[in-house]
């Protein structure tokens, strides 16, 4: 029997159908001599600290750091059964196919399995791009053997056991480094999420530290005889500029507006060249989620599982957890059948459709370029627009705009660039003249968000004007001559959209040259597929929150990041991490390489941390204690929640949590088993 184990139970339906496995069966579907059957994500966890020695189940500085001699993984409890059902089916076949996501984590998510369950067998692999049954169907010609995506299994491991490293052992040690100084709770610390944490905190004390400088901008309208336009003063003298060329000498400003009034413009000379823009690549994840945040106001995780849906239920889109933009050469041949399908699945694209060039081959087809898998786009199935939400439906939209673009001809315009003579002072002025329309008739200009009316006068000088026909020697009359105040402004806080380009792009925010130096400029933290969760675990866990559309930190999450050793919270640190999980998935690094690597790290970063001084956390709410007016620490008892002394063993004084208050305890009974909790606390 051969048998096909998916990720989930939707994909081994649409595996199945393909495979003529329909007749159903308890957790699987059988055909022909195949079975196909399902996992629900991780059907495995790594084990708790305790399962390696119960005396790690209590939180203690002297047990760290926590370094397991042969990993563990337990079946999750709500999965037992359909483990069960696994192991059953891998004792009688003689190949299994992996058949999950076709990325790292879906990669692990079916090997793990087959380690746990001892599995010896032959093993080969479905890589699927999209769950219509054309594609599957595809795929299912052209399965690959196993060995040739194992070294993404061993990545997968790599990335899992050096989070638990980090996670497990900085973790621990924080949170009781804070419960010593009087913070309670557990204060969560990661390989990925302290960094992006740190982004947040980061970006936030530049806002709060910036002081605005202001700056003047010299703006005239003139009047041509083709009509009215306007320019800017270009300053020649250096001492009246700052670094970014603006005029930081207000009497400088004045006196040129002065002297410039009522007078005549001379046109010195008069540039224009015809530039040609590109169609936009098609998209991945990040691409998709940053658009999305700055079009719709959606966040990460809300994209990510529309994208999941559009894949899986609708079947309208390919993969969507991949970081690649472009596309196979090979899939040219597809390019009639996607376009058909989509004309089916909305008419209304008809009059699109009509201009396309199908014979175009834009920069989005290269062969080279292509990842594990290639961008997203549409499938060559028609879908149902109807059965779509309002949501998915802009997201889907979206989609198919970046793929029909690539059909179209570039967009041409003339920019033209004018300097001007004004009392001896140059002026100038960029407009541009649209050509040929081209792609951009598939993304209509409208008003930017967030843009307000102060933008329209630099905009207007220095290129979004339509400037009338100029020629060389022109005079022009001054219709109007002002000084405009400006002032520099702070950054930007960061949106969700943001924060993932950010998390993309972590190169660009390390400062160290030599650590820059061993960076890919493309270096990443986290992965298309982790992203959104780690904004959402940073949201749960209190460390950043949103403010409309923007997402601050909390004073909790800039503690955290001031208390910890910066190679904890440097996204370069992690990028490099990612980096070496790259080399093991392509092979040139092997697993046990990458982890004496973490071993050696996390030795360091251990030290550090108890070496640090006292940590500038919020203050936690607490009573005091009614024995030695000490302050109080939540516990979890046999009978829910209570406040314990701080000074427990010495003072045993209690109070109830949401209850009638009763006299206090100290001793007997309650005391021991109050400390039997307490030990017990993970």
């Amino acid at each position: 029997m051969r048998l096909f184990l998916c990720e989930k139970p939707s994909q081994a339906r649409d595996i199945g159908k393909a495979l003529g496995a329909t007749r159903r069966a308890e957790g699987f579907l059988q055909g022909d001599g195949v079975a196909v059957t399902w996992a629900f994500g991780h059907l495995l966890e790594q084990a708790e600290p305790d399962a390696y020695d119960p005396a790690l189940k209590r939180w203690s500085l002297e047990s760290l750091p926590i370094r397991p001699a042969q990993w563990k993984n337990v079946v999750r409890k709500d999965a037992a059964k359909q483990f069960k059902v696994i192991q059953g089916l891998l004792k009688q076949c003689g190949e299994v196919v992996v058949s999950t996501d076709a990325d790292r984590e879906g990669e692990m998510i079916g090997r793990e399995i087959l380690d746990a369950c001892s599995y010896q067998g032959r093993v080969s692999r479905l890589w699927l791009s999209a769950l219509d049954e054309a594609s599957i169907r595809k795929a299912l010609d052209n399965i690959r053997p196993g060995e040739s995506t194992y070294p993404l299994y061993q990545a997968g491991l790599g990335r899992s056991r050096a989070d638990w490293l980090v996670g497990m052992n900085l973790t621990r040690a924080f949170s009781l480094l804070a419960r010593q100084q009087g913070h309670e709770g557990v204060l969560s610390v990661g390989r990925v999420q302290t960094p992006t944490l740190a982004l947040v905190v980061r970006r936030d004390q530049e806002i709060a530290s910036f002081v605005p400088k202001p700056f003047w901008d010299v703006l005239v309208n003139l009047q041509a005889q083709g009509g009215q336009f306007q320019a800017k003063w270009l300053p020649a003298n250096d001492a009246w500029l700052d670094e970014e060329g603006r005029c930081i000498n207000r009497d400088a400003a004045q006196a040129v507006a002065a002297q410039g009034q009522g007078g005549q413009a001379s046109v010195v000379s008069v540039d224009t060249k015809r530039k040609r823009e590109a169609p936009p690549l098609v998209m991945d994840l990040g691409t998709l989620q940053q658009e999305c945040s700055r079009r719709f106001g959606f966040g990460a995780q809300q994209v990510l599982d529309i994208a999941q849906s559009l894949y899986e239920t609708h079947k309208a889109t390919t993969y969507p957890r991949t970081d690649c933009r472009y596309l196979p050469t090979s899939m040219l041949s597809e390019v009639e059948v996607v376009v058909k399908a989509l004309l089916q699945s909305d008419g209304a694209l008809s009059p699109v459709i009509e201009q396309l060039d199908k014979s175009l081959q834009s920069r989005v087809w290269s062969d080279s370029k292509i990842t594990a898998h290639h961008g997203i786009i549409p499938t060559t199935s028609p879908c149902q627009l109807d059965r779509m939400n309002d949501d998915e439906r802009q997201v889907y939209d979206l989609i198919r705009r970046h793929y029909l673009a690539q059909f179209l001809p570039a967009h041409e315009y003339d920019q033209t660039d004018v300097r001007l003579d004004l009392a001896g002072e140059t002026f100038a002025a960029s407009g541009r003249q649209v050509r040929v329309e081209g792609w951009k008739t598939l993304f209509p200009r409208g008003k930017g968000k967030g843009r307000d009316d102060s933008d329209a006068d630099e905009d207007d000088a220095t290129g979004s004007q339509a400037l009338p026909p100029l020629r060389q020697g022109e005079t022009c009359a001054v219709v109007d001559l002002r000084v405009k105040d400006r002032q520099t402004q702070p950054p930007k806080p960061f949106t969700e959209g943001t924060l993932i380009s950010a998390m993309k792009n972590a190169a660009r925010f390390v400062t160290d040259e030599r650590l820059k130096a061993r960076l890919r400029e493309s270096a990443g933290i986290g992965t298309e597929a982790t992203r959104a969760g780690i904004i959402e675990t940073l949201l749960r866990r209190d460390f950043i929150c949103k403010k409309g559309r923007t997402i601050v930190s909390t004073p909790l999450g800039q503690g955290l990041i001031a208390a910890l050793p910066p190679q904890v919270s440097n996204p370069g640190m992690t990028a490099l991490w990612e980096q070496a999980l790259d080399q093991v998935a392509e092979g040139t690094m092997t697993l046990d390489d990458f982890m004496q690597r973490q071993h050696v790290l996390l030795d360091k970063l251990i030290g550090l941390a108890l070496q640090q001084p006292r940590m500038n956390l919020p203050e936690t709410p607490s009573e005091a204690c009614p024995l030695c007016q000490a302050k109080m620490r939540k516990r979890k008892g046999a009978n829910g929640p209570f406040w314990g002394c701080s000074r427990y063993p010495d003072c045993e004084g209690t109070k109830p949590i949401g209850k009638k208050k009763t006299p206090a305890r100290k001793g007997g009974s309650t005391g021991a088993k109050r400390k039997r909790v307490q030990e017990g606390r993970s």
